[in-house]
């Protein structure tokens, strides 16, 4: 991931406030000697400047790496200039597009990046917009990135708060910290546990036959939500180790005002030799009509029945506060994954980012069905991560309030009883909504 990448030279590194990044518990800077400083500025600077595919060794490990190869070839699909993309941050009246020039704007690494997100996270209305921002702050990484995030550790929105603190604690010392909230329970739910997700992903797009000229897109987690649907994880306490459901919706796509369903039931292990939390990598194969148009439901060029697979892995954090059916609930998840889509480019070339980030204006697609593979055009590559929040503003943190269309197989399920409106669909059918 190119933000992720930020901040990580020894350029970037050469002028840094340590202090304002150090546990609360060390001894201050000034109580060090002048070469106790010198070496401790030294040791954290050489130790950051390297770029971690070579700790490895081997370059089978780190040289191999598609998304940092497509990453130093691909050229920016968003054309506005900086200054375009600081006034669209703090002033853009879409709010998909305030949160894209952001995430824009920290891929491209500009030297004002922790200074103008700083200032969108200040003065932002929209609270899905800042914790967003923050995300953004916490992938340029370094002191500065802990520094800026503290700021905002007592602010007047407890989620504001929390992430602020979870992310500056993810940066300090790899793990995350929560405030003490309690939590509450919905009962007669599917599903013990709906985890709203943030997502952001590089996606790179081959532009033509050759496989020499590529473009690429940092989308922000609103601008992925808007195109291919706002995602929820969905664990239950006896089966989560082994299954887990990821419920997608989009808004904006159906004529008739109903959300676009969209579900994925994934399957593999995790590792548990920690009580406290879980690594885990899953798989995903569902059954999906392709749109051969690259819009969702969109069937003007023709259509096919396949299957979609994605992986994802990553892991999550327990909480013993709260508890699901006498076990501790997963409060936190983060992680990668990767998969295929496909898009029209000669559709989208000379459009503006506006009238690209539609809802549906890309599919996801797969390599392995005859008819199709060659027409993906697209490697997604992205991070996730999902904390439980309070979404009713009531104090309490909300287990599993967040409506879910989906049976614990994930086939869809409208009403939320259960039940599957029909056995073995997983997805909208065309057909049958208004488009």
């Amino acid at each position: 991931m190119a933000i992720d990448l930020c901040n990580k030279s020894a350029q970037s590194l050469s002028e840094l406030d340590l202090q304002a990044a150090l546990p609360v518990d060390v001894p201050p800077l000034e109580s060090l000697r002048s070469e106790q400083r010198d070496a401790l500025n030294f040791a954290y600077r050489t130790t950051l400047s390297v770029d971690p595919r070579f700790v490895a060794g081997d370059p089978a490990a780190w040289a191999s790496d598609f998304g940092y190869a497509l990453n130093r070839a691909a050229v920016r699909v968003d054309s506005r200039t900086d200054e375009e993309l600081r006034h669209d941050a703090l002033h853009h009246p879409d709010r998909v597009l305030r949160e894209q020039a952001v995430y824009e704007y920290a891929d491209r690494d500009l030297p004002d990046a922790f200074e103008v997100l700083s200032e969108v996270v200040r003065t932002e209305q929209d609270r899905e917009v800042r914790w967003g921002t923050l995300w953004a702050i916490e992938k340029l990484g370094g002191p500065h990135a802990i520094a800026a995030l503290r700021r905002f550790e007592r602010d007047a929105d407890p989620e504001i708060a929390e992430w602020s603190t979870l992310f500056a604690s993810e940066l300090a010392t790899g793990d995350p910290a929560f405030d003490g909230r309690g939590a509450v329970f919905t009962e007669g739910r599917t599903f013990d546990e709906t985890i709203h997700l943030l997502i952001h992903c590089d996606l790179y797009v081959r532009l033509d036959a050759t496989n020499r000229h590529w473009g690429k897109l940092s989308l922000g987690p609103l601008g992925l939500a808007r195109i291919y649907g706002q995602a929820h994880a969905c664990p239950n306490v006896a089966t989560r180790e082994k299954q887990l459901l990821m419920a997608k919706t989009i808004t904006g796509l159906h004529a008739d005002g109903s959300p676009h369903m969209d579900n994925y039931l994934f399957r593999g292990f995790t590792e548990r030799t920690r009580s406290d939390r879980g690594n885990f990598y899953f798989e995903s194969q569902v059954p999906r009509t392709f749109f051969k148009s690259g819009r969702a439901d969109d069937p003007s060029k023709g259509t096919r029945e396949t299957r979609i697979g994605f992986a994802r892995y990553g892991n999550w954090h327990l909480d013993p506060s709260m508890l699901v059916h006498g076990e501790p609930a997963i409060r936190y998840v983060r992680g990668r994954f990767q998969g295929w889509g496909y898009t029209d480019v000669d559709s989208v070339a000379g459009k503006s980012l506006d009238e690209i980030l539609r809802p549906g204006n890309g599919v996801l697609s797969t390599l392995h069905d005859p008819e199709i593979r060659d027409l993906t055009n697209i490697f997604i590559l992205g991070t996730f991560k999902g904390k439980l929040n309070d979404w009713d503003g009531d104090g309490r943190i909300d287990l599993n309030s967040r409506d879910v269309y989906s049976t614990v197989d994930g086939e869809l399920d409208s009403d939320q009883d259960g039940i599957p409106d029909e056995p073995g669909r997983t997805c909208c059918d065309y057909r049958t909504v208004g488009i």
